[in-house]
């Protein structure tokens, strides 16, 4: 009870921007209402899904979203008409080819970016088979499909209005304000560190990873915004490095033993560096450091605090001509680069299109019309991996049990009350605004929100009078909830598509990218090449972190396993975040101290993150192998004390020291270690 209330308590929690996508969502959904009550379109439950679709965090998403909307629809009312045409008169070949159909949007939607013009097309193909099995009047069928498509089409136009005039929010304005928040955050800790604290404020590792890919991400949207303009691109880029090495270098910083006056001062000069970068990021201009930071005193300055004014300082020289030397991430590959050679595509389609063949000929041998959302729950949970299903499974239903719920509490004790559209859009919005809430939260429980909107919709909102049946709500969870069971199944017992194998790998792959930029640390890479390799290894630690709680998701067969495989791959992840952190720390530290070393000081060191980087190799190599043996490094911080390493490199010591201790605390991954619930035998457990 305490882990659910736990992962309540952190999807419903605010943060910024989900009060700005909750009520343009509302503000969209009540003209819809209005509009489809007003004019009789039919399908408003249908409507009103494709509103929340839609909105999104930002103006470019929600573009992009609406247009793939529109050109699904587009692509499925084609699609269904023509089958109409050509098989209304021949049930087994209409099935035939419906289905071939069906197997190939599913497919398209796996190997494609822009899967969900795929998941649409199919949804609707397979929905319209419903209609036709309860009539024979081909007409008619033809004029629901293309109310269908108007019920779809029009809410995107609202929409878009809507999100474009009223309370926009521009990826690049995200962007600022991110960036200023990071800031604020580094300028507390320098003021802390100025006025002599005993403590910092904390900033932790997972502050870092999040803070690196959500700006990544906003830098990607704002380069989709408008024209293209190298330079401002180039620009963006060079200042979102910056905020990224200011606020990871902040989270290096201890307080001081001794507050001179020369490092005083040059503590103030830094944070009036970081109020010139707000105020610059503010007004969307150059930043220009101001003259007293620039020839402030370094004198006795730990090596966190050269590297924040480093930062500065190249930040400040940001000319015409680093252009072409910065450019934006490469984007994703429109198809699968294994589209024609993975099995895994076609094995998903295969078991999707069985598992809603199976729903299809248990809806028509019931002869139980109002069930026919158990065909489309098979098409909705159907994900790439088990835990992903299984995820998708469980806010699927119990988004639907409190849509429905909230449904018949209203039409019981609400509805008769009802006398207008006004008294509607009162007893219906705050369930849409809770429902929009739910859904612009993570991913982890977004999708609840949509279901509960949609289930509640279709109960109270589909007819345009007042409806007391309620064994429409009944019969719609009964079929979610069979084809939930049904889709499951499948999915377990026919070539079952875990994600387990592919954390090892993932894991992997992050601690290869933390050696290699930790072995950047003995040649004299560009700052952008050392900033993109630090967003990579965050990036790819954030991956592992989604992919580990889809894996912790996954039905398994074997007792114990799943707790298992999560507890490693979860200490594995907390040692890299904390390797990463040691290893960017000791980058920076190398690149502000490299020319005050003495030669044998230099020698000492790089052989000392020789050994480090080749035991994480090993231990990465390890980690990927078919029965996996990665055991704890053995690294001991003696390799720089032997090599005598003080006086004025003491600080670099200690950072290289600290990434030798963190590769020791790399823990065990051992096949057939049942004691791993209990117990990490050679390494650190971390909770």
């Amino acid at each position: 009870m305490s882990q659910l209330l736990l992962f309540l308590g952190d999807g419903l929690s605010p943060f910024p921007g989900r009060m700005n996508v909750a009520l343009r969502c509302i503000a969209s959904a009540a003209v819809v209402i209005v509009a489809s009550m007003t004019l009789q379109v039919p399908y408003l439950a249908l409507s009103l899904i494709v509103v929340f679709y839609v909105t999104q965090s930002n103006v470019v998403i929600t573009r992009m979203i609406g247009i793939l909307f529109f050109v699904g629809i587009t692509l499925a009312t084609g699609c269904t008409v023509l089958l109409l045409k050509w098989t209304f008169d021949y049930p087994l070949l209409r099935i035939v080819v419906a289905s071939i159909i069906f197997f190939c949007c599913v497919y398209a939607m796996r190997v494609f970016q822009f899967g969900i013009v795929f998941f649409i097309a199919a949804l609707i193909v397979i929905y319209v088979q419903t209609f036709v099995d309860v009539t024979q009047n081909a007409e008619g069928i033809v004029r629901e499909t293309l109310w269908v498509w108007v019920a779809v089409c029009y809410p995107i136009a609202l929409t878009l209005v809507i999100n474009t005039l009223l309370l926009p929010m521009e990826p690049r304005q995200q962007l600022r304000r991110m960036m200023v928040s990071k800031l604020a955050a580094v300028q507390a800790r320098l003021d802390a560190l100025h006025d002599g604290a005993s403590a910092l404020p904390p900033l932790k590792a997972l502050d870092i990873e999040a803070a690196t890919t959500s700006l990544q991400k906003l830098l990607r949207f704002t380069a989709m915004r408008g024209k293209r303009n190298a330079l401002a691109e180039a620009r963006d880029l060079a200042t979102v490095t910056a905020v990224s090495n200011l606020y990871v270098a902040a989270s290096n910083l201890r307080p001081l033993s001794g507050n001179s006056g020369p490092l005083a001062m040059g503590v103030v000069s830094l944070s009036d560096g970081c109020a010139a970068l707000v105020d610059s990021i503010k007004r969307d201009e150059p930043f220009l450091l101001p003259l007293a930071a620039r020839e402030a005193s370094t004198a006795g300055m730990p090596w966190a605090l050269l590297a924040m004014r480093r930062t500065f300082l190249e930040l400040d020289a940001f000319k015409v001509a680093q252009a072409d030397a910065m450019h934006m991430p490469p984007g994703q590959p429109i198809v699968a680069s294994d589209a024609l050679s993975n099995p895994v595509y076609v094995q998903f389609s295969l078991k999707t299109l069985l598992a809603v063949l199976v729903c299809y000929v248990f809806y028509n041998a019931a002869g139980w019309q109002g069930v026919h959302t158990v065909m489309l729950t098979c098409l909705v949970v159907a994900q790439p991996s088990l835990g992903a299903s299984g995820r998708r499974s469980m806010l699927r239903f119990w988004g639907a049990v409190s849509g429905s719920l909230l449904a018949l509490c209203e039409i019981v004790f609400i509805l008769p009350q009802i006398d207008g559209i006004a008294a509607l859009l009162v007893v219906v919005v705050p369930v849409l605004f809770t429902g929009a809430w739910i859904a612009a939260g993570s991913e982890r429980i977004s999708y609840a929100g949509v279901q509960l909107m949609f289930t509640f919709s279709l109960a109270f909102l589909e007819q345009f009078a007042p409806t007391y049946d309620l064994t429409e709500v009944r019969d719609r969870m009964v079929g979610i909830f069979l084809g939930i069971a049904v889709a499951t199944f499948v999915q377990v017992c026919i070539w079952p598509e875990g994600e387990a194998t592919f954390l090892r790998r993932r894991l992997s792959a992050s601690l290869a990218s933390i050696a290699k930029l930790l072995a950047l640390g003995q040649s004299t890479e560009d700052q952008t090449t050392i900033g993109k390799q630090r967003m990579a290894a965050w990036a790819a630690l954030s991956d592992c972190e989604g992919m580990l709680l889809r894996v912790a998701l996954e039905p398994t067969w074997r007792e114990g396993e799943e707790e298992r495989v999560t507890l490693r791959a979860n200490s594995v992840l907390a040692g890299a975040r904390e390797l990463l952190l040691a290893a960017d720390a000791f980058r920076s530290a190398f690149d502000v101290t490299r020319t005050r070393l003495s030669a044998r000081a230099r020698v000492a060191v790089c052989d000392s993150a020789s050994i480090a980087v080749s035991a994480i190799e090993q231990y990465a190599a390890r980690l990927t192998a078919p029965e996996p043996s990665a055991r704890t490094p053995r690294v001991l911080a003696r390799h720089v004390d032997a090599d005598g390493v003080g006086g004025r490199e003491a600080e670099l010591r200690d950072e290289i020291n600290r990434v030798l201790r963190a590769v020791s605390n790399l823990p065990d991954w051992l096949e057939n270690d049942s004691s791993y619930p209990l117990t990490l035998r050679g390494g650190t457990r971390h909770e």
